[in-house]
């Protein structure tokens, strides 16, 4: 990992944990007021200088549970991230929630999600506990030239 590379991830986490506690509001994007997973993400990506803006358009608050289109996925790909079965602090974990891998979160450590929950607010979750726990999860990283990283726990269930 380069030095750049570092201080882009660290970027990264310090950003997310400053949304902390923000209500959750499906397609909000305004800290301390309300956003969503998706929206989280952008924000954070965008404020840490890591991607371009950020516009994933409208969606429905139960795509996810009706259609199998992968929208995160699409939107993933479409600012350059890839698949990683080697993540670091910094990188997306997309989880399956419904048909589809709908809700997404920060690595802020090897075992520690920061994500935006329907009902809640942006919270820190362990990959071990509820709401997390036990789902297929894909690992994504904006950093694609990247080697090395943090092993996903064994007990994770990895999505092949």
């Amino acid at each position: 990992m380069t030095h750049h590379e570092e201080m882009q991830r660290e970027a990264v986490i310090q950003e997310a944990l400053t949304w902390l506690g923000t209500p959750y509001h499906h397609h909000g994007r305004l800290k301390g007021v309300g956003v969503d997973c998706g929206q989280s993400l952008c924000a954070i990506y965008e404020a840490a200088g890591v991607t371009a803006p950020i516009d994933p358009g409208t969606y429905s608050t139960a795509w996810h549970l009706h259609r199998s289109e992968e929208l995160y996925v699409q939107w993933l790909e479409r600012v350059g991230a890839v698949r990683t079965e080697t993540p670091s602090a910094g990188d997306v974990a997309l989880f399956r929630f419904g048909r589809t891998f709908s809700h997404g979160g920060v690595l802020v450590d090897r075992h520690t999600v920061l994500h935006a929950y329907v009902g809640q607010a942006v919270i820190l979750t362990r990959l071990d506990e509820a709401p997390l726990a036990g789902r297929p999860v894909q690992f994504w990283t904006l950093w694609p030239q990247a080697t090395a990283g943090v092993q996903a726990p064994a007990h994770v269930a990895m999505e092949a």
